[in-house]
């Protein structure tokens, strides 16, 4: 099989430019701990081509294209059972890995989020991301309090992860091009295993202030807790996009107690 065929219905752009390749895989620290390196979406392997050549960690690749499954396993009979056919949204980590793990990717754009948020799942053991995202989400994940970019994906991400934007890939580092400018980011997991709040109230109180980010918090977070029984924290008076993590999960504290 020469090639895989890019689907549009699956995101796909393909990275051709080796040197970002390089660059991306070389933006790994498995001195940080971990064994196993997941790649998510290898196409054609140009990063799975580096990844295979490293020895300080096992590396496994998931796919959803059946395609793309059968030239990779024609290109790497060795892999075996490290070539997995499969959702990376719906993937049992525990049937395939065990202990601490990095992920990489050229990741489709069109779910990037969802990944977003399966690595949020899995931030257990999920001790780093190195990805090449849509450069507006990867601006957006690295935002910081104040700006139009700054969401619930900036929160919640860095709730749980260390941001760094690494480099702008252009579109002709891919086949086909994307319409949009590309962006690789890095995410570290943060020393702190928990956040010191009820996480599931956290995450609650955090899409509920963005879903009506032109609202003060004492109006978009009524829905919550009636306004009657918030408390004269300043905080209550500012818009989401004014506050950083720690402003919402001392916003979350305040909120337990009243409920």
């Amino acid at each position: 099989m020469a090639s895989v065929r890019a689907k549009k219905h699956l995101g796909q752009h393909f990275l051709t430019d080796k040197h970002t390749a390089v660059k991306i895989v070389a933006a790994l620290r498995p001195q940080l701990g971990y064994d196993t390196v997941l790649e998510v979406g290898p196409g054609m392997g140009i990063l799975s081509d580096i990844l295979l050549q490293e020895e300080r960690y096992r590396t496994l690749l998931i796919d959803i294209d059946g395609e793309s499954i059968q030239y990779l396993h024609n290109r790497y009979p060795q892999l075996g059972d490290k070539l997995i056919h499969g959702d990376f949204l719906t993937l049992n980590f525990d049937a395939h890995m065990t202990g601490k793990l990095a992920i990489i990717g050229n990741f489709p754009y069109n779910i990037s989020s969802q990944i977003l948020f399966k690595v949020l799942e899995e931030r257990h053991r999920v001790a780093e991301v190195v990805g090449m995202f849509q450069k507006e989400v990867a601006e957006r994940c690295a935002a910081h309090p104040g700006g139009k970019e700054y969401g619930i994906l900036s929160v919640l991400v860095q709730a749980y992860y260390d941001v760094e934007y690494l480099f702008t890939v252009k579109a002709g580092a891919f086949a086909p091009p994307p319409k949009v400018l590309s962006g690789v980011i890095r995410l570290t997991r943060s020393q702190v295993e928990t956040l010191g709040c009820d996480e599931k109230l956290f995450w609650r109180v955090v899409k509920a202030a963005f879903n009506q980010r032109r609202k003060t918090l004492r109006n978009a977070l009524s829905g919550i807790i009636p306004k009657d029984r918030m408390g004269e924290s300043p905080l209550y008076d500012l818009r989401a996009e004014r506050l950083a993590v720690a402003d919402f999960i001392t916003l979350t504290n305040d909120i337990a107690q009243r409920i």
